[in-house]
């Protein structure tokens, strides 16, 4: 491709488009969330028509997460940083059109029953 704005296309890749334009220059999510890379996102409802503020990156992981996805799988399966994701995540979550399961805390007793065993392993050598 040659011409005006051809410095923008590569023949493989397609239009290259930077983070920040995706995220509207936002580094975090708006909301104020944090997603963890093995949060799990699934879709609640699709967007209206002519929602504002989402772009075809929103509705492309409303698509992908009609199966159940963790954050990490998004970001790998859309070939963007996380960080990006994170914030088009947030968009969603803003919109309710997303649900999250975030990973339970560990609990101190199950960590302390986890170091017990070890001790016990390392102590039968």
């Amino acid at each position: 491709m040659s011409g005006a704005g051809s410095e923008w296309i590569d023949e493989e890749a397609g239009p290259i488009v930077r983070s920040y334009a995706l995220t509207r220059g936002r580094a975090r999510p708006a909301t104020g969330e944090t997603f963890d890379m093995i949060t799990i996102v699934s879709t609640e409802a699709r967007p209206r028509s002519g929602s504002p503020g989402l772009g075809p990156e929103h509705l492309d992981i409303l698509e992908m997460c009609l199966q159940p996805q963790p954050v990490a799988e998004i970001a790998g399966r859309m070939r963007l940083p996380l960080v990006v994701v994170r914030v088009l995540l947030g968009d969603l979550l803003h919109h309710r059109l997303i649900a999250v399961t975030r990973p339970q805390p560990e609990s101190t007793l199950s960590k302390e029953r986890l170091l017990r065993e070890v001790l016990h392993g390392l102590q039968a050598l």
